[in-house]
């Protein structure tokens, strides 16, 4: 196996979230299998999750500040105002340094040296693209999403114009990447996440516990999964519905759930360090999002032996979870449907452990090993 200098570049690493897990996972996945790795944020997370205490590959940010908000003038004036015109400056300013700290990163790398730069998003393509590379360093762009989810923001069109010029373009699941080579994407291929951890044991499903992971943002829906537990959970005393993971929606879950008359059956649990074990204590996962790629949650449930109930959102999604065999797909949206499948398996003790059994069965191929392995050999085809 070739020893290469591999880049992993996003523009923001370190925030808790499913594609920052991503990132640091293969980052000291490909460490350990002896690649000289950095991982590389562009801005600096205003939330910063430590993923690793002691990791194997160099961790750098190119920017000294997170990015300022969003702001727009309301006249000519105010956009011409001193206060603005020094603040322009100041963003030039230290874009340029952003831009020198990583081509110095880069002419690191000897010539004659294998180089390979991974984007971990078409964002990260775009701010990439004012930087001027040396020629020995290759590219691959990753999109962490859906091909749905990029069809409704602007992502498809950054990604049908900066991933063309990349060595490969990576999608997630089999569908997506069907989709975007219908777009006439020329360099598309096909690359899971891979798990975090690989439990030795599956967890017990003994507990009474319905778990969301994840952050506690609009785009998670989660008050459509606070209304189904709601539903579910009269016939069925003893259960509990935990939230693992932090953010600005956590009072109005709060609210909503006492509404409902079930804020003593509802947990916050905040952020989790040692997530396996997390898993380990739940009995259900749900997934209620508005739109997801391959959500890493289903995926790890799925390695614990926990059953997940999820909306039907992606290619991604059905790749994960097999309706009927390792969890339930319920219709986009339908809240009612979410409740009734939440009820079936929080009543059957049989059925949760079936699925369980064969959901972990089902996501073995995305142990780390087994896809740091489908990396080396996509570096390999690049390469030729």
């Amino acid at each position: 196996m070739k020893r290469r200098h591999l880049f992993l570049v996003g523009i923001d690493v370190d925030s808790m979230g499913g594609s920052q897990r991503v990132l640091h996972t293969l980052a000291q996945g490909f460490a350990e299998r002896g690649h000289h790795t950095e991982l590389i944020g562009i801005r600096p997370s205003p939330e910063p999750h430590t993923y690793r205490t002691d990791p194997a590959y160099r961790r750098t940010t190119l920017y000294d500040t997170p990015a300022p908000p969003a702001w727009q003038a309301a006249s000519l004036a105010e956009r011409l105002s001193p206060a603005r015109l020094r603040r322009a400056r100041g963003e030039r300013a230290a874009r340029g340094r952003a831009r020198g700290r990583l081509v110095r990163r880069f002419a690191a790398v000897p010539e004659g040296a294998e180089g390979l730069v991974i984007v971990g998003s078409p964002w990260a393509a775009v701010w990439l693209d004012s930087v001027e590379w040396p020629p020995h360093l290759r590219a691959i762009g990753q999109y962490h999403e859906s091909f749905l989810q990029a069809l409704h923001s602007v992502n498809l069109r950054l990604i049908l114009r900066y991933y063309p010029a990349l060595e490969k373009a990576v999608f997630l699941s089999e569908q997506d990447a069907a989709e975007f080579r219908r777009r006439r994407l020329p360099n598309v291929a096909v690359m899971p996440n891979p798990l975090p951890f690989t439990p030795l044991e599956a967890a017990p499903l003994r507990t009474r516990r319905v778990g969301a992971v994840g952050r506690l943002d609009p785009v998670k829906r989660l008050d459509r999964l606070v209304d189904a537990f709601a539903a579910a959970c009269p016939d069925h005393p003893g259960w509990e519905l935990h939230f693992l993971g932090e953010g600005p929606l956590e009072q109005e879950l709060r609210d909503r759930a006492a509404r409902l008359g079930i804020g003593d059956r509802v947990r916050f649990r905040g952020g989790v360090r040692d997530m396996a074990a997390a898993y380990r204590d739940l009995s259900l996962v749900a997934l209620t999002s508005e739109r997801e790629g391959r959500p890493m949650a289903l995926a790890e449930a799925s390695a614990c032996g926990v059953p997940c109930v999820s909306f039907d959102l992606s290619g991604g999604v059905r790749e994960l979870v097999e309706h009927g065999r390792t969890g339930t797909l319920v219709p986009h949206g339908d809240t009612a449907a979410f409740g009734a499948a939440l009820a079936e398996l929080m009543a059957d003790d049989e059925l949760r452990g079936r699925y369980g059994r064969a959901a972990r069965e089902h996501v073995a191929p995305l142990a780390l090993p087994a896809v740091l392995d489908r990396w080396e050999a996509l570096f390999e085809e690049v390469d030729r």
